[in-house]
């Protein structure tokens, strides 16, 4: 019988289920969102009914926090599981106001994660609380039922691809809030997408998925380093980066990265506030000896870890960052031509060029205000 382990989400489903065959194995921490990501009808939604109870594996194993849902002797349907599950679209009572429908999922007993004032302010519900559901936006909609989710005090949230139906201005809309639940509540959440672009934004882990088989898992940085994904065209990688200050004089953020220090150009941000960046591939130089004088300002010492032929003119090179010890993985696209001429290879330490590293999201939030006191920005 197999053990389950506190913090961790665990899952391994072995089947078919309506045709859909389905190979899925992963473990990821228990907190922040984790990301299962593959192209439409991989069987990205059938691993979600099933880890809701919503269909059933007999041979499956789903254990959440140390706590088994499903193995061999043990299946908690559903409406045993503490999972709230949101959808494409948004299952509402039209006969409810947004007030009567977020006090409606509300429980009797005392809330344990957040409560009804909590998610108001949290999702930015007061101004619809008398409004009718028929009445509101796809993004308001999609922000009711994730008020109404969390009310239920889930253990797990369950995220089927809530972006899909929504057109860009309204996905604008919804990704910050999607964001500060991340950030302020300790709730772990699968996300379920195809589109990348969000799944950089906010995601934690990214699990793999094609033809009903998890293809690879793990950190967000790692696996976006892993084969499977860094010899796509679009292949980038995201880390995470710590705002250590400010340039004034050149216009330019501090970030910190585990050792490492990263100058970009922006307005003044939060000290000490998280910032997401991410660094294409093609935006990364390779040189075979540290720049005396250079225009790039961000030069790192590097290992090639593997090198990915591209087409007939590219050759993608996965890296770790050797500055204080990090590894932090990251990519860059470089000509064949010049792979050959600098006689590259695996193992092989060299420095890397970022030419480029943007934030994944405008960071608003992040703004440093009138009130931050001047020796907190400062260089």
């Amino acid at each position: 019988m197999r053990d389950a382990t506190p913090g961790h989400i665990e899952v391994a489903f072995n089947g078919s289920l309506a045709s859909v065959p389905l190979d899925a194995q992963f473990s990821v921490p228990a907190k922040g969102v984790t990301a299962i990501f593959g192209p439409p009808g991989c069987g990205k939604t059938t691993l979600a009914r099933c880890i809701a109870g919503v269909q059933r594996l007999p041979s499956g194993f789903c254990a959440i926090d140390g706590e088994i849902w499903q193995d061999e002797t043990t299946f908690w349907p559903a409406h045993q599981r503490p999972v709230a599950y949101v959808f494409q679209r948004p299952i509402l009572f039209s006969h409810l106001s947004v007030k009567r429908t977020l006090l409606y999922n509300t429980p009797k007993s005392k809330a344990t994660l957040i409560d009804f004032d909590g998610v108001v302010e949290l999702l930015g519900l007061a101004p619809l609380l008398d409004c009718q559901p028929s009445l509101l936006s796809g993004a308001e909609r999609q922000r009711l039922a994730l008020g109404s989710a969390l009310l239920s005090q889930p253990r797990l949230l369950l995220l089927d691809d809530p972006l899909i139906l929504l057109d860009s201005p309204a996905k604008r809309e919804i990704l910050p809030f999607l964001e500060r639940m991340r950030e302020e509540l300790t709730l772990p959440m699968i996300y379920i997408s195809h589109d990348m672009a969000d799944i950089e934004r906010f995601a934690d882990h990214l699990v793999m998925m094609r033809d009903g088989i998890v293809t690879a898992a793990g950190p967000l940085h790692a696996v976006q380093s892993d084969p499977a994904l860094a010899a796509r065209g679009e292949a980038a990688v995201c880390i995470d980066t710590i705002v250590g200050g400010y340039d004034g004089r050149y216009g330019l953020i501090i970030l910190r990265l585990k050792g490492a220090r990263l100058l970009i150009p922006g307005p003044p941000l939060r000290p000490g506030a998280q910032l997401r960046l991410r660094i294409a591939a093609g935006d990364v130089s390779i040189t075979c000896e540290a720049p005396r004088a250079s225009s790039i300002l961000n030069i790192f010492p590097a290992r090639i870890k593997a090198s990915l032929p591209f087409d007939e003119a590219e050759v993608t090179l996965v890296l770790a960052l050797e500055t204080g010890r990090s590894g932090v993985p990251l990519l860059a696209r470089i000509p064949r031509r010049s792979f050959d001429a600098l006689k590259l290879s695996n193992g092989m330490d060299v420095f890397a060029e970022v030419a480029r590293a943007l934030p994944v999201a405008a960071p608003e939030r992040l703004l440093v205000t009138p009130s931050t006191p001047a020796r907190d920005v400062r260089r």
